[in-house]
């Protein structure tokens, strides 16, 4: 137990963190190590590899993911600032270098170097969003509100090119929510709401893709089969078959058929092989997590933090509904991971930076400070 008469930096941080939220999110780790190894080895023996392949490396991606996570809880605000601005531009370049020379998989350019550039976006934009809001909030000879406004289409733009309309959902809303925080006036958010719809009917009308899934989830015999529910049915199953209690470790059957059972469906391994109640557990701690944030964002004395830790708090909650509302059928499929759950390394790393940002904002600091850094313009 660290001192507090320590006045280390590892003592003063230890000290001004909240650790309840790094409990939850240490839980979430281990947790996802040990649902990694009951849904990953059949899709790793049905593609020729090692039972515990995926799990080992996993694993692996665990170390960097850990050391970003603290890396980053220690900075400051305006160190904050600095990293995301530099995250945003280097993922910007990356996803632009994906559309022009990355290799199609499932009919998208979202890989370049063996990352998912787009993962790493998320984060940074919130922050990025979050600090044009609150400059737009007290300084009015800044024009930080319309950076707020053209920073939207800058980054959903080539995301709709890749095509990934998963990211840009979930990026989108995290935009309005933070911009209703904002206070803008309704016209505005009338204005930005009905664009939103607009957008929507038009991907509806002009992609194929985004059609049929949504034709397939209000009639699972529509669609014209250009979009298979198979994954979405047997994750259900999953779900029925294993009950309130589950079938018990390594004993799923469903799971052995289900393509994505160690990314996008592992909460439908969960529920077959832990129960639904244990799927009840695992909800709770995100829901712990999101409102621990967001009651912690409400608190925050300075603007900035306020929005950075309410974006990011909803980001990773909108991002964990919307796969588990996928799980049970009740959103069309959008291929979103579930936040420290899933397998995949571009999806963790980007997630501790995400709560490294969030522990880093939500610190608790003297009033001194907190006036310095209010009073700071741009990323000096």
């Amino acid at each position: 137990m660290v001192s507090r008469a320590e006045r280390s930096a590892v003592a003063n941080w230890w000290w001004t963190i909240d650790r309840w939220m790094l409990a939850a999110v240490a839980s979430l780790i281990v947790l996802g190590l040990v649902l990694t190894m009951a849904g990953s080895p059949p899709v790793a023996e049905r593609l020729g590899l090692s039972t515990f392949h995926f799990v080992h490396r996993q694993a692996l991606y665990l170390m960097p993911a850990i050391a970003v996570l603290f890396a980053t809880s220690f900075l400051s605000p305006r160190q904050v600032r600095r990293v995301a601005l530099f995250v945003f531009l280097l993922s910007m370049a990356l996803i632009i270098t994906a559309l022009v020379f990355g290799h199609e998989v499932k009919g998208s350019k979202r890989w370049i170097f063996g990352i998912q550039p787009s993962e790493f976006l998320k984060p940074a934009f919130v922050i990025l969003v979050s600090w044009a809001f609150a400059e737009g909030g007290k300084r009015r000879d800044v024009p930080a509100n319309l950076l707020a406004l053209v920073l939207l289409p800058i980054t959903i733009i080539p995301l709709i090119l890749q095509p990934d309309f998963g990211q840009t959902l979930l990026i989108s809303l995290v935009w309005a929510a933070l911009f209703f925080m904002a206070g803008l006036h309704w016209f505005w958010v009338a204005g930005i709401g009905g664009a939103g719809f607009g957008a929507g009917l038009l991907a509806y009308k002009f992609v194929p893709h985004v059609r049929a899934r949504v034709l397939k989830f209000i009639d699972p015999a529509a669609g014209g089969g250009i979009v298979d529910t198979f994954q979405v049915d047997t994750a259900l199953d999953s779900f029925l078959s294993g009950g309130w209690f589950g079938k018990g470790p390594g004993e799923g059957t469903v799971k052995r058929i289900l393509p994505d059972a160690h990314t996008d469906f592992i909460f439908a391994v969960t529920g077959e092989e832990f129960g639904i109640i244990a799927c009840l557990v695992l909800v709770s701690i995100f829901a712990f997590i999101a409102l621990r944030g967001l009651l912690m964002a409400a608190r925050n004395e300075d603007p900035f933090c306020r929005f950075a830790a309410a974006g990011l708090v909803m980001l990773f909650a909108i991002q964990s509904a919307i796969n588990m509302a996928v799980n049970l059928h009740l959103m069309p499929a959008k291929g979103m991971t579930l936040p420290f759950i899933s397998y995949g390394g571009s999806s963790l790393v980007s997630l501790a930076l995400a709560i490294g940002f969030l522990i880093a904002v939500t610190r608790k600091r003297p009033g001194a400070a907190i006036l310095a850094d209010s009073q700071a313009v741009g990323f000096a």
